[in-house]
């Protein structure tokens, strides 16, 4: 792809860029990608349907516009939309509440949550607001997909057993779980065990086996993506030998065969507004998740992803979803795992994966409906195993306990109120963990390395003082939450006896002085004048100059701006020794002029 920026239409239509250099070669590759992806993707979207409580031609709807629109609006050359895992048991917990799975309401209301998805990322995208994912934290993103992989794991015991059993949480699910044992169907047991064991074997196993058959190793990496399609097939030729098929077994059940229909989603305001909340967390789950997969796989080909673009791109397909009778998508990791590695070099592949799913669904829906649920919901299983990081969870508590904090409880609340509930909690805490981290900064009083220019934490290294020159270093910007903690800070320097005649803040790792900041360095400057002690600034950054320039605090400072913390100390040490060899500045004017 033709590197960014792009401009004029290519800016809102990438495909206007990319598709001016396209030729038969890139076109061969991208087919080749595209029948890989959708051979994959067939049983993934049939399975993840029904794990958001659809039928599972929905999941093969939204397999097909969504992934036309993204290849007009996307801009990664190798990221697979369609349903996913997370989204999908999102869009259950989320529609749940409106009617019961599977019934008319249920199919609407899914509709208006593929619209409102669609909406708001479409909205966010346009407004290049992108940058506001970022408030959600890897290790959060981590505790809450890891958990929502043992909550889909647990949710598919139902159909692995052949049982009736409802909970949208862990504790519910184990709950009902003895009361329904009685009515267990031992072929559906037999048939999804040995899914089970079949697709953990093919996918642990399957590569080295094949590298032993004279397989190369590339080829051998993608047919064990389609082990999925080998065990479906498997048990339901066995099954159907058997005679349990549709009896014993259950299967899918009719696809209808045919292209999507064309539909507008329900005009119903309140239930618009109840599912609002939950469209927010699904558009920002997905995205995030879609879009660290895009620039990941882009890094490793040297191209670069819009985090912008892709927020339209991933809106528009959902919206398509909502007019043909889908349900909320978003970027897959496995699915475009392999379509990278299957050689994709446009999102042309998307496309052409598109005709291939339409081709199926015209002429292989008889052979679809007889699928068995007991071995989709195993494909489920072995696919969310992957989800499931529990050395990330030892990783971030050593690494940083803050962190490590927020990570478990988005876990624990995902798994025992819920899906909806986790996000929530996650990025609340997320939020409030780096609001109690910025208000109070590590700080460290410095001083002089002998025989160097360089300050260091008197507590950490040995280093040459003055007690009549304190330097005070502040390792985050000044803002309103914080500014207490500064003061207590100078407080308890200036307190001690004997006290500085000098203080020097030292600010090289300053980046911004909020308003609230400004008054208190105000009110601190005023009252340590009142005492006889000097108020010093070292190493300010040239924006935070700019800024302090248009204030009073330069030329009623009780001393100076210094270019750098040496020549602070050069002008200071000794009260009135002539500086070593860099000269001080002395003038606020000087200082801006110099200011770094």
């Amino acid at each position: 792809m033709t590197p960014l920026p792009r401009r004029g239409w290519a800016r809102w239509l990438p495909i206007l860029d990319w598709g001016r250099h396209y030729h038969a070669g890139l076109l061969g590759q991208d087919l080749l990608a595209s029948i890989i992806v959708a051979l994959m993707l067939i049983p993934q979207a049939l399975a993840y349907a029904m794990l958001a409580g659809l039928p599972p031609v929905v999941g093969l709807y939204a397999s097909l516009v969504p992934l036309v629109i993204y290849t007009l609006l996307g801009s990664s050359a190798t990221l697979s939309v369609g349903p996913m895992a997370v989204v999908s048991l999102m869009t259950a917990a989320a529609l749940a509440p409106v009617a019961p799975a599977g019934s008319a309401a249920y199919i609407a209301a899914a509709l208006v949550l593929a619209l409102l998805s669609g909406a708001i990322l479409l909205i966010m995208g346009l407004c290049r607001l992108g940058f506001l994912v970022n408030f959600l934290s890897h290790p959060v993103m981590t505790g809450f997909v890891s958990a929502s992989g043992l909550l889909i794991a647990a949710s598919q015991i139902k159909s692995l057993l052949g049982i009736e059993l409802s909970g949208a949480t862990l504790p519910a699910l184990a709950q009902a779980l003895p009361g329904a044992l009685p009515g267990l169907s031992l072929p559906t047991l037999l048939v999804g065990l040995g899914s089970l064991a079949l697709l953990w074997a093919i996918r642990r196993h399957g590569k080295a086996l094949l590298g032993r058959c004279g397989v190369p190793t590339g080829a051998a990496a993608m047919l064990v993506k389609l082990g999925p399609i080998v065990t479906i097939a498997l048990a339901a030729a066995i099954a159907g030998g058997a005679g349990w098929l549709g009896g014993e077994v259950a299967v899918i059940g009719p696809i209808p065969a045919g292209l999507p229909p064309l539909r507008l989603p329900e005009w119903d305001p309140a239930l618009w507004r109840s599912l609002l909340g939950s469209a927010v967390l699904i558009s920002i789950v997905g995205y995030v998740e879609s879009v660290s997969v895009a620039q990941a796989l882009a890094m490793r080909r040297g191209e670069r992803v819009d985090p912008d673009q892709e927020l339209i791109g991933l809106g528009g397909a959902n919206l398509a979803a909502a007019f043909t009778g889908g349900m909320p998508i978003t970027g897959g990791f496995s699915r475009s795992v392999v379509n990278f590695d299957a050689g994709a070099r446009t999102p042309a592949a998307s496309a052409f994966t598109a005709v291939g799913i339409a081709l199926a669904m015209l002429c292989l829906s008889p052979w679809l409906g007889v699928l068995p649920l007991a071995t989709l919901a195993a494909t489920i299983v072995i696919a969310t195993l992957s989800l499931i990081d529990l050395p990330a969870f030892a990783r971030v508590w050593r690494y940083a306990r803050g962190e490590g904090v927020a990570m478990t409880a988005t876990a624990l609340a995902t798994l025992i109120l819920g899906v909806d509930v986790g996000i929530v909690v996650g990025v609340g805490m997320s939020l409030a963990l780096h609001l109690y981290g910025t208000s109070r900064p590590h700080s460290a009083e410095v001083g002089r390395i002998p025989g160097t220019e360089h300050f260091r934490n008197v507590r950490r290294h040995a280093v040459e003082t003055d007690a009549g020159v304190a330097i005070l270093r502040v390792d985050e910007s000044l803002y309103f939450a914080n500014v207490r903690h500064l003061e207590d800070l100078i407080t308890a320097v200036v307190n001690r006896t004997p006290p500085p005649h000098d203080l020097v803040l030292a600010c090289q790792a300053i980046n911004v002085i909020d308003a609230s900041a400004l008054e208190s360095l105000e009110s601190l400057n005023r009252r340590l004048r009142e005492r006889g002690i000097g108020l010093h600034l070292a190493e300010v950054k040239g924006p935070v100059m700019d800024r302090l320039s248009r204030t009073e605090l330069l030329e009623t400072l009780n001393g100076r701006v210094f270019l750098s913390t040496f020549d602070a100390w050069c002008a200071l040490h000794g009260r009135g020794a002539a500086p070593l060899s860099h000269p001080c500045l002395a003038t606020p004017a000087a200082a801006h002029s110099a200011a770094e």
